[in-house]
């Protein structure tokens, strides 16, 4: 999806008839449910039956004209189908061939199958998550499956650079573990470095102070003081405790860190005197970093969703009614972003695909329809 909001021609190979399984879960319009929707945008389909060789044999013309391929069957699905990287890159050596996987495609968990909470646990990634005194709790979110996806996209790209320098193409791969592994982020290196095993801390930090959610009198906010500075702000400008920043348990963040729990006990009931407005107009404007704590409808109508026009709506791809459309996370200054596509109908670019891409005349597309190796849509 990142690759088409940049401008790639971006064509999704599906199941003929039903499409990709996806399509289904949540609550559905026209067929497509919100995961649908949120992660095809300004997508092609073209449904074909890869269990036909004439399906093969068009998804093997459509690789030979692209410039990459991305998949992420289980192992040994596409050397079934000769739509591996070996089988393709005769026919396109400038190719870039992407795998994505659970575990890798070499290695004992290589035939493994994994799904993002599992990739959490086994990576220690929900070892980290949750309360202290609680058990390991995954993300609320899929953020295995979107890193995942992001390192695709950052790795397509990276090989597309290759390419220019090197004047052909490659295989590349990512996978779910080892990117779960990454988004452990720095308590990864600490383990290495130091042989500990870091704990869940839940809301707070390991080392930084204050750094918690805090209730005030009509709803929570979150305060991140990860170094002196800020802290002595908090304390002198905004609560006006001077003491606190005097005060040799608090005073210096070394100290500050092991005395955590009890500077948030003397903290919490002053911050449940003013709102979250109140609290945020006076600690915003001096840098002291804090911001609510947001439901997804706070979220969507904030100034900072509204003013920069983060959400629009545009048509469904069956053209009836208008989906929602969150923008892409990016901004290019000279080379504006893909106007937004909404996700497409099952096989609903097939004929265009085969008349315009592969030059199939009408009476092969109609005959590959009528004998079920394609499917033309609704």
């Amino acid at each position: 999806m990142f690759l088409a909001d940049m401008g790639a021609e971006v064509i999704k190979v599906e199941k003929s008839g039903r499409g990709d399984d996806f399509r289904t879960f949540g609550p559905q319009k026209d067929g497509m449910g919100p995961p649908f929707v949120w992660t095809n945008r300004n997508k092609k389909s073209i449904a074909l039956d890869l269990t036909k060789l004439e399906g093969q044999e068009i998804a093997r013309e459509l690789a030979a004209k692209s410039d990459v391929v991305v998949e992420n069957f289980s192992a040994g699905v596409m050397q079934k189908f000769r739509l591996d990287y070996s089988s393709l890159r005769d026919q396109n050596p400038r190719l870039i061939y992407c795998a994505v996987s659970a575990y890798g495609r070499t290695g004992p968990a290589a035939n493994r199958l994994g799904f993002d909470p599992v990739a959490q646990a086994e990576s220690g990634f929900m070892s980290l998550t949750g309360s202290p005194n609680g058990p390991p709790t995954r993300s609320g979110p899929a953020i295995m499956d979107m890193s995942t996806a992001m390192m695709a996209s950052n790795t397509i790209l990276g090989a597309l650079m290759a390419r220019e320098r090197i004047g052909e193409g490659q295989y590349v791969e990512v996978s779910l573990f080892d990117t779960a592994v990454l988004m452990s982020g720095f308590h990864s290196m600490l383990h290495l470095m130091t042989g500990s095993v870091p704990s869940r801390f839940g809301n707070s930090s390991p080392d930084s102070a204050p750094m918690d959610v805090f209730e005030t009198a009509d709803g929570p906010i979150y305060i991140s003081c990860a170094n002196d500075r800020s802290f002595h702000r908090l304390a002198k400008e905004v609560l006006g405790r001077p003491d606190l920043a005097e005060h040799p348990d608090y005073a210096e963040g070394k100290n500050r860190i092991p005395n955590k729990l009890k500077l948030a006990e003397i903290l919490r009931p002053i911050f449940k005197t003013k709102t979250r407005a109140e609290w945020l107009k006076l600690m915003q404007p001096l840098g002291v970093p804090v911001g609510e704590v947001r439901d997804l409808q706070e979220v969507f109508s904030s100034p900072e969703i509204i003013d920069r026009d983060r959400v629009s709506s545009i048509p469904a791809a069956s053209g009836d009614g208008h989906v929602p459309n969150i923008s892409p996370p990016f901004l290019f200054g000279s080379t504006p972003v893909a106007d937004p596509v909404a996700a497409p109908m099952v096989g609903q670019h097939t004929a265009q695909i085969l008349a315009e891409v592969l030059q199939y005349d009408p009476d092969q597309i109609t005959r590959l329809a009528n004998h079920d190796v394609v499917h033309l849509g609704n």
